[in-house]
């Protein structure tokens, strides 16, 4: 063994304390961390050669790297849809790497039980019925890849073809049909040869990004064979919703497969004021919801949804000898593109067992507050203004005064300079814009006071 090893095996329980006391010290400062840490020059060391050890190890992060990471998991980061990691979440992603269980297979642990009872509780937790089966992927991009693949197999499946076997260019074209898509709705039709082109835009309503339901009828009346719909519960700008239950009542009269993302805008089911907007989610064929986002769960984790795992099961087997056979509870790795994986349910089971239910809703009605409140006073203000109501969790704003890409490229440079907050730029109804999106577990009114703060400052300056 190396010496370098054995001298950390030996110390491996001190090592462990001085992770811990450095992780405590970043949390216990996190409320005061810069929430953005703009990048500056960076000189690369060499490769080392015998290694310092891991006490060496922590001392060189903490003086080269550890001073440019960002408040991310901070109250005040409103920056894409970044949840923290709350208590019980991080005990037990800790967990996850001391026990390093690789939950691809049944046959060495209880691991995958673990994960099929934490998929159940989420799926309960956003009213998926017993119909549904779900796995734990990376997160919302490579559950929605899942999802339309599975599509890509019931499309072909209609067509009397085995995509699987045969590849995507057995389908020929395919109709994807959307009103406000995700970007990684492309990058998935990309990644899964039916190219971005497949994606076909409906009209949305009027001062929305809900698509139009009529205009998707009047779509799917022209088509000549099977679709794919994919609909939003929120969407990344404005958090607006589809209505899943009209879109689901048009499969009465059209073959289509609905894929719903629900990747933040899904927990909205767990606030008895806002479950009304993902009523007909349990109607979809395929559901994405990302978990590091409103779960506040560490990166990586999402967790993918269907109702046909006969279908998941035939894209994604992976038939060798020394897997064992599939059986009639396949083993995870037959359900999504990795085989060896790490145990991401861990983190969502403590932080599900720590809280429940309750303590899950109490977060998305504070964070709902919370942006409601930082959305009436940039209202209010005569330096901004509101592009959208703040239906969720996010708000979208621009300078009162016609901006071009530019200014708002600018603010949100100034802001990381600031450090206070943290946002990310946009564009609504053709205009450049900023966002702010509460999910995290932490943040307060308080913090509010200084985001609106140093909005009002950043923008007189």
């Amino acid at each position: 063994m190396h010496p370098r090893l054995a001298e950390d095996l030996h110390s491996l329980p001190d090592l462990l304390d001085a992770a811990r006391k450095l992780a405590g010290e970043a949390l216990a400062g996190l409320s005061e961390r810069p929430a953005a840490v703009p990048p500056g020059d960076v000189a690369f060391a060499p490769l080392p050669l015998d290694g310092v050890g891991t006490r060496g190890a922590l001392e060189e992060f903490s003086q080269r790297w550890e001073g440019g990471f960002a408040g991310s998991a901070g109250p005040r980061y409103l920056g894409f849809v970044t949840g923290g990691a709350t208590p019980a979440s991080l005990a037990g992603d800790w967990l996850t790497s001391a026990y390093d269980q690789n939950p691809a297979s049944d046959m060495d642990s209880s691991a995958q039980d673990l994960e099929r009872e934490t998929v159940g509780w989420l799926a309960e937790l956003f009213g998926l019925g017993a119909e549904f089966s779900g796995a734990f992927v990376t997160g919302a991009t490579m559950s929605t890849v899942t999802g339309l693949a599975i599509a890509r197999e019931w499309l072909g499946e209609r067509a009397g073809v085995s995509v699987s076997d045969e590849g995507a260019a057995a389908l020929g074209p395919v109709a994807v049909l959307s009103g406000s898509p995700h970007s990684s709705v492309l990058k998935a039709l990309s990644f899964l040869g039916m190219g971005r082109s497949a994606l076909r835009k409906v009209p949305v309503l009027p001062g929305r990004e809900a698509v139009d339901v009529a205009r998707l009828a009047e779509v799917l009346e022209t088509l000549d064979g099977p679709a794919v719909v994919v609909a939003n519960a929120g969407t990344v700008n404005t958090v607006d919703f589809d209505d899943l239950r009209a879109i689901a009542a048009l499969k009465q009269r059209y073959d289509f497969w609905l894929h719903v993302d629900a990747a933040f805008g899904g927990f909205a089911a767990l606030a008895p004021e806002h479950a009304a907007l993902t009523a007909g989610l349990d109607q979809a064929d395929s559901v994405v919801v990302d978990l590091h986002k409103w779960l506040n769960v560490p990166y990586d984790s999402a967790v993918q949804f269907t109702r046909r795992r006969d279908l998941q099961l035939r894209v994604f087997s992976n038939n060798a000898a020394y897997l064992g056979e599939i059986g009639d509870t396949p083993d995870f790795l037959h359900l999504t593109p990795e085989n060896s994986r790490r145990l991401r349910a861990l983190p969502a089971w403590f932080s599900l067992v720590a809280y429940g239910r309750d303590g899950h809703r109490e977060i998305v009605e504070r964070c709902v507050s919370l942006a409601r409140d930082l959305g009436a006073r940039l209202d209010a203000s005569p330096r901004w203004r509101l592009l959208a109501p703040v239906r969720l969790n996010v708000v979208c704003f621009a300078p009162a005064e016609d901006v071009g890409q530019d200014r708002i490229d600018a603010l949100v440079r100034a802001i990381a300079e600031d450090g206070t907050t943290f946002l990310t730029p946009t564009g609504y109804d053709g205009r450049p814009a900023l966002r702010a999106a509460f999910s995290n577990w932490r943040t307060t009114p308080a913090d509010v006071d200084r985001v609106f703060a140093a909005l009002e400052r950043v923008t007189a300056g």
